[in-house]
């Protein structure tokens, strides 16, 4: 397993499921929702502080294993 590397979320769309997490002194790295480790909808906002693993993937550098640094409260419908 790489290093884990602290990052801030570059963009990130919701509806095609990925986006870029600018790395800090390195080169920004894809992020696909799959590799986002939060419990219901897979989702990064703008601007958001993550911790996470760079592996190489089939087109290039990517983040693995993203987690938020700062807890999220859970979004609740009513109904």
């Amino acid at each position: 397993m790489s290093e884990r590397e602290v990052g801030t979320v570059k963009w990130f769309n919701e509806s095609k499921g990925y986006g870029f997490i600018q790395r800090n002194g390195a080169d920004d790295v894809f992020v696909h929702y799959t590799a986002i480790r939060t419990p219901g909808f897979k989702t990064l906002q703008e601007g958001e502080r993550v911790e996470f693993s760079v592996e190489e993937g089939r087109k290039g550098l990517q983040a693995v294993d993203v987690e938020p640094l700062e807890p999220r409260t859970p979004v609740q419908f009513g109904f």
